[in-house]
């Protein structure tokens, strides 16, 4: 039963099955391991400190020409790009361009807006955000 937990155990330490002594002990059974791909790491400030938060993950899709309103989130909010380009205004910062396969960190409490600027192409997002119980996801501005 051991040797069936040590490869994912070594997976969610860091370790890794790189390990030349840990892929040679087990050989053929660490072929099969799926390992993560890094996306996005980043240090952000602003979580809910609460004993207890909400997780949502939702997916948007955007048609050419589509944005969002304008809006603050409370809390940090991770968008990964599925399809096409998402770019986010930021008050007071340049615009941000991610592609398919990237994804960003909205900061708490900046006025944005985010776009498809394509004029044919389709923008899909999963949307990741961690808030406090009870917390709307977005808060409308006015510009």
């Amino acid at each position: 039963m051991r040797s069936h937990l040590l490869p994912g155990i070594a997976l969610l330490t860091g370790i890794g099955i790189s390990n030349p002594a840990l892929a040679q002990q087990h050989g053929a059974a660490t072929s099969n391991i799926a390992k993560p791909n890094m996306v996005l790491q980043q240090v952000v400030e602003g979580l809910p400190k609460d004993d207890k938060q909400t997780v949502r993950v939702m997916t948007a899709t955007f048609k050419p020409g589509d944005k969002t309103v304008y809006h603050t989130h409370r809390f940090p909010v991770t968008v990964y790009v599925l399809e096409g380009a998402f770019t986010l205004e930021l008050d007071g910062r340049p615009p941000l361009t991610v592609k398919a396969g990237e994804a960003l960190v909205e900061p708490p409490k900046v006025p944005m807006t985010g776009y498809n600027r394509s004029t044919t192409e389709t923008t899909k997002v999963v949307i990741f955000y961690v808030s406090a119980n009870d917390t709307p996801f977005l808060d409308l501005h006015s510009h």
